[in-house]
Formats: structure tokens, C-alpha cells, sequence
């Protein structure tokens, strides 16, 4: 059982989003303030990301999606990005033994190519291992860039057009988020209630665009490595506060 359970008042978190996005933001920076390496802040922030895991999984979430490394990250230093390819091998090791023992469900989207032969089993190893858990859903979007995942949809739409499986007046929003990567998610959770970003920046950066219309969204100055229980807990309750209206009155 988590601290902020007990500490909690019992109508503090009474709405609990069910999917939710987290951009984890300011590794680097948190390493760079700390006079460490930036690869420093990457390897502590995959123990945050555990901690957040479980808590997600103990008070009901379905879906934690997590923006792990995008399509414009591979502009970064060629050092740090051959730490983050690595991760998942790490990750495998220490962290995918606990989640699986606490019924998590890992799962990926964004595009494999690019990515290095031992990152891609390492995740598939995961997704393998935990594919029959029925827990919470972990999805990694790594390689994922949403502007490149609607590029694709309307490609693979235009083909079904062109060859007569679809007419275009048929096209409806239903029939683009069945081609976007958020389709393998079980159908009531593709979209997210709440996205979270660390370390104060206030922007997407491309993450999520189409799914993330009528998305909370929540940010804050601490860094991803420090997002802890109780940075979780103050989103969680400020949501819990927000009336969502999706254009209703």
C-alpha cells in the first residue's frame, strides 16, 4: 500500500483517470544539476518510472502511456542516444520481473525501424512475457512522433481508397483512430483523461496530437527523476477537481 493512500483523504481522489500520458521531461537537466552526465538523469529516471507504474496500477489506472523517446529525439548526441537504445535491456532486467509480478501489461507503439535489434527484443521479450497479465497497460511510445503516426494513418487510408475497400465519404474519426497506433489499446482507453509533463515546459511535442483533443492537461516544474508519490498524487487531485465538459455546457 502507498503512503499517500493512507495520508489521503477518501474523497481526494475519487475520479481516477484511465488512461493517462506522461511526457518525462528534464533527465538531462536533473542530471546536469546534480554535475552529472546527462545519461545519469535517463538511468534515474527509469526508477521513477516504476514507482509511478505501480501506483498507477494500485489505484485503478487502465493505461499509462509513456513518451519515451520520439522521432525527434534522434537529434540528440549520438553517446546519449545509444544509453536511451539501451534502457530496455536494462529495464528487462531490473524492472520487467516486478511489473509482471504485479499483473502489468507492457506494450509499445511507434515505428521499430531505426531502432537497434537488442532494444526491439528487449520490448518484445516484455510485451511477451507480460502479453496475458490484465492489469495496467505500460504502452512505451518510443520512435513515436504524432504528426509521423497520422502520416501513416492517412497512407494506409488512402490505400484502402485507391483499391476500392473504402469510399471517401466513409472516412469518418472512428475509422482514423482505428489506423492510429492507440488502436491496439482496448477501445475505452485510447484517448487520455490526463497528460502530465515534468520538468516546466508547457507544450505537447508531438505527442499524442489526435488522441489528446479533449485531454487534462497538467504540468509541472520538477523533473521527471524527482516526479515522485507525492508530485503524482497533487496531478491526481487536481484532476479529481476538474469538471470535464467535452464541449457540453
Amino acid at each position: 500500500m502507498f503512503d499517500f493512500l493512507k495520508n489521503s483523504k477518501p474523497t481526494a481522489l475519487e475520479t481516477i483517470p484511465k488512461h493517462i500520458g506522461i511526457i518525462m521531461d528534464g533527465n538531462g537537466r536533473w542530471a546536469k544539476k546534480r554535475m552529472q552526465p546527462r545519461v545519469f538523469g535517463h538511468k534515474a529516471g527509469m526508477d521513477a518510472l516504476q514507482d509511478i507504474t505501480l501506483m498507477s496500477s494500485e489505484i485503478g489506472v487502465k493505461v499509462l502511456t509513456v513518451y519515451a523517446f520520439s522521432t525527434e529525439n534522434w537529434s540528440r548526441p549520438e553517446d546519449e542516444v545509444s544509453f536511451i537504445m539501451k534502457l530496455p535491456v536494462d529495464f528487462f532486467d531490473k524492472y520487467v520481473p516486478k511489473l509482471h509480478e504485479n499483473n502489468v501489461k507492457i506494450q509499445m507503439m511507434g515505428e521499430r525501424n531505426r531502432l537497434p535489434e537488442d532494444t526491439l527484443k528487449a520490448l518484445d521479450d516484455a510485451c511477451q512475457l507480460t502479453k496475458n497479465n490484465t492489469g495496467l497497460i505500460l504502452n512505451f511510445a518510443l520512435n513515436y512522433g504524432g504528426r509521423a503516426e497520422l502520416t501513416l494513418a492517412i497512407r494506409e487510408i488512402s490505400k484502402k481508397v485507391s483499391q476500392g475497400e473504402i469510399k471517401p465519404e466513409e472516412i469518418t474519426e472512428e475509422v482514423i483512430a482505428n489506423h492510429l497506433m492507440t488502436s491496439d489499446l482496448p477501445d475505452l482507453y485510447q484517448n487520455p483523461d490526463l497528460i502530465i509533463r515534468t520538468s516546466g515546459e508547457i507544450r505537447l511535442s508531438n505527442f499524442l496530437p489526435w488522441q489528446s483533443a479533449y485531454s487534462e492537461f497538467y504540468f509541472t516544474p520538477v523533473f521527471w527523476p524527482d516526479f515522485n508519490q507525492e508530485e503524482y498524487t497533487k496531478a491526481l487531485e487536481e484532476y479529481s477537481h476538474r469538471q470535464r465538459r467535452f464541449g457540453k455546457v
